[in-house]
């Protein structure tokens, strides 16, 4: 039956974030029931072309990416794929009518890490973010207002800050993996064999300013999905927080983490604040 496919297809988005990121499964498991799966299908198709392009070295990163753009744009058109990850973010990209300039947003920046090492100017480096970041941001909104267009058009720029304020903590925490490893710098004007307390500031003080424009919009989302934005928004603020106060040094040289302990006492914190209404 079509119908058990389909839950297949949903159980392996889950199991892609799960696996991929606790901190997000973490986040989308306090979302309300009726979106969660959705959220699920949109992360599994995310991490999928971030992978392709960031760790299947022993392969042809480029032919194995036009596969998938292909696979994903007949799924889009057929409302159906084989591939179970595909299969399930057509149901939600349909579901929810997102729109394809999204999409292709995103699979445009995801290309651009299969050939560019670094970005020079803050429009590049904009650009980017953009894709890659913004626009899941707002695909993930389409499904928190479900249909409500007025609602989406008022939340869509708080949404983008959401989702560069999460890339560039993860630019910042990546700093050794992406430079060593895929030769990538992200930050423009920054050196990062020669990252300073200066630099970093400047970093710090661009992602605070995103991340306080950010919650003015988590305070207006509906209430499906508002607790679990808010876990999500905690932490990586702590993670920031963490960032922050980590020498350079130290930042080039190791993956900055929040234990387990301090995730789970930021997710009793932002449920108070949640139950309270103090958000």
């Amino acid at each position: 039956m079509k119908s058990i496919f389909d839950d297949v297809s949903r159980d392996c988005s889950k199991i892609v974030t799960k696996t991929y990121s606790t901190s997000f499964a973490l986040a989308t498991k306090m979302l309300a029931p009726s979106i969660r799966k959705d959220i699920y299908n949109i992360y599994g198709f995310v991490r999928f072309a971030d992978e392709i392009v960031d760790t299947f070295h022993d392969y042809d990163k480029e032919v194995l990416f036009d596969q998938f753009e292909s696979d994903m744009e007949l799924a889009l058109e057929r409302k159906i794929s084989l591939n179970p990850i595909l299969n399930s973010f057509q149901h939600t990209y349909h579901k929810y009518d997102i729109p394809h300039h999204l999409v292709e947003a995103f699979m445009n920046s995801m290309r651009l890490d299969l050939t560019k090492k670094d970005y020079q100017s803050f429009e590049e480096y904009k650009g980017y973010i953009y894709g890659s970041a913004d626009v899941v941001g707002l695909m993930c909104l389409c499904v928190f207002v479900n249909g409500d267009q007025a609602k989406y058009e008022e939340l869509k720029e708080y949404a983008m800050a959401l989702g560069s304020a999460f890339q560039k903590v993860n630019f910042l925490r990546d700093l050794k993996a992406d430079f060593e490893d895929l030769e990538r710098t992200y930050f423009p004007n920054t050196n990062l064999m020669e990252l300073d307390e200066a630099s970093k500031k400047r970093i710090v003080d661009e992602i605070r300013a995103d991340f306080a424009m950010a919650y003015s919009g988590i305070i207006k989302l509906p209430k499906e999905a508002k607790f679990g934005v808010y876990t999500a928004y905690r932490y990586y603020k702590k993670l920031l927080q963490k960032l922050q106060s980590t020498p350079p040094l130290e930042i080039k040289n190791t993956r900055i983490r929040v234990p387990d302990y301090q995730k789970l006492g930021l997710l009793a914190q932002s449920y108070v604040n949640y139950k309270l209404q103090l958000l």
